[in-house]
């Protein structure tokens, strides 16, 4: 099974702590609108939302993994709900791969793959250096027109 580039825990363990701003900022807002929140408060709900965050995130990368198999490309991800996902190659679509601002500024990519289907029609795979999801993306996209060949009727 292959991992995640490291890096995707700067951005996971980000992402946490903005949250836990957010519900800082919201706490103080409360403070002053309606109900007095003691400071020691605000700052312990911010500091146990970063611990919280962080552990997130580092549990995440440890078990978010995937491989592609003889006919699938098979995931595996989740802290508090572990999945398991085998994405059939005569499934998939299309894909795609998706260079967002943030991603760009930490060197990282991701792949996503469209499959046949309304529920749960795609896939992404982040944390992947850009060469990486390159070559992830044309390999998926070989395996998928020889598995439509082998599906023929």
């Amino acid at each position: 099974m292959e991992t995640l580039h490291p890096r995707i825990r700067l951005l996971w363990i980000a992402r946490g702590a903005l949250a836990a701003v957010v519900l800082g900022v919201v706490l103080a807002v409360v403070d002053q609108l309606q109900v007095t929140v003691p400071v020691v408060a605000i700052g312990g709900v911010v500091a146990l939302g970063l611990v919280i965050g962080t552990g997130y995130a580092l549990r995440l990368y440890q078990v978010w993994q995937f491989e592609l198999q003889d006919d699938a490309l098979y995931l595996e991800r989740g802290v508090v709900t572990f999945v398991e996902t085998a994405v059939p190659f005569v499934r998939v679509q299309h894909v795609d791969t998706q260079f967002g601002p943030i991603e760009r500024a930490l060197g990282l990519s991701s792949v996503v793959v469209y499959t046949a289907g309304s529920r749960n029609a795609d896939v992404r795979i982040p944390g992947l250096t850009p060469d990486r999801a390159r070559k992830l993306q044309n390999t998926l996209r070989e395996l998928a027109v020889e598995s439509e060949a082998d599906d023929a009727v």
